[in-house]
C-alpha cells in the first residue's frame, strides 16, 4: 500500500465583486484570493478506493457529491482518500474546494476551466498563492506574494454558498463600493446572526470586519488575540 500525504490549505477571499451573470446562470466575479497557513490533510492510497472523513461536521458527504470524489473523477484517477478536516465547512474558507484542488495538484491536472466546473473556487485552490480570480472562477492570474497577518472568527452559523448567491439575486444584485465583499448583504439575509458576530468582532478589534466569501467567517487585518479568534498568515 502506497500512501501519499497532501496538504489542502484554506483560502481567503480578500475582496469579491460581482460583475455579471452568464446566460447559463453562473455568476461572474472579480476577486483577490490568498492561501492561508492552515488547512486539511489528505492521505491518498494509490491502490485504494473510497473516501473517509475524519473530523468536521456530520453534514460532510462521502459519496459522489463530495468535491474530493468529483476531482478524482475529473482527473480520471482512482484512489482511497482519508480526509482530515481542519477547515470548517460552509465558512467561506474554501475547505471542500481546497480538498479538490489538492487532489488535482496531486494528479497533475491543470485545466482550470474544468476545475471551476466542479466548484467556483477549485481553480484557485489548484493554483494557490495569491491571485486575481475572475470569470466564474476559472481565470486565475497569479499576483506577487504579500506576507500578511490576519485574524479570523468563524461563527457557529452555516452559510450555504448557493443560498447566498440566490439571495444576492433576490436582493437585486447589491454592490457595496466601500465594502470589499458584494455578498455581505446576501449572506446576512440568509443568516441574520452574522451581524451579531460581526459587531462583537468589530468591538474586540477596533476594525470593520470583512466577510470571507459567502460566509460565515469574518476577518480583519492584523493580529488580535482573543477567544474564538484564529490568527493566520498568508503563504505562497
Amino acid at each position: 500500500m502506497a500512501i501519499e500525504t497532501v496538504h489542502a490549505p484554506a483560502k481567503l477571499t480578500l475582496s469579491l465583486r460581482m460583475t455579471g451573470l452568464r446566460d447559463d446562470g453562473y455568476h461572474l466575479i472579480e476577486a483577490e484570493m490568498v492561501t492561508l497557513d492552515f488547512g486539511d490533510i489528505l492521505e491518498i492510497d494509490t491502490e485504494g478506493d473510497g473516501l473517509r472523513v475524519i473530523g468536521g461536521g456530520d453534514d460532510i458527504p462521502t459519496g459522489p457529491s463530495n468535491l474530493v470524489n468529483q476531482a478524482l473523477a475529473l482527473a480520471g484517477r482512482t484512489a482511497g482518500v482519508t480526509l482530515h478536516k481542519n477547515v470548517p465547512s460552509q465558512a467561506g474558507l474554501g475547505g471542500g474546494s481546497s480538498d479538490a484542488g489538492a487532489i488535482l495538484r496531486w494528479a497533475g491536472f491543470t485545466d482550470l476551466q474544468a476545475a471551476a466546473s466542479i466548484g467556483a473556487d477549485v481553480a484557485f485552490c489548484t493554483v494557490g498563492g495569491r491571485a486575481r480570480v475572475s470569470g466564474i472562477g476559472e481565470i486565475v492570474e497569479p499576483l506577487p506574494f504579500v506576507a500578511q497577518t490576519l485574524t479570523l472568527i468563524t461563527p457557529p452559523v452555516a452559510c450555504s454558498t448557493p443560498a447566498v448567491y440566490r439571495a444576492w439575486d433576490d436582493l437585486g444584485g447589491p454592490t457595496q463600493a466601500e465594502n470589499p465583499n458584494d455578498l455581505e448583504a446576501a449572506a446576512i439575509a440568509v443568516a441574520p446572526d452574522l451581524v451579531r458576530y460581526r459587531d462583537a468582532f468589530a468591538d474586540a478589534t477596533g476594525q470593520r470586519p470583512i466577510l470571507a466569501g459567502s460566509g460565515s467567517t469574518w476577518f480583519v487585518y492584523g493580529e488580535y488575540p482573543g477567544e474564538g479568534h484564529r490568527i493566520v498568515q498568508t503563504v505562497s
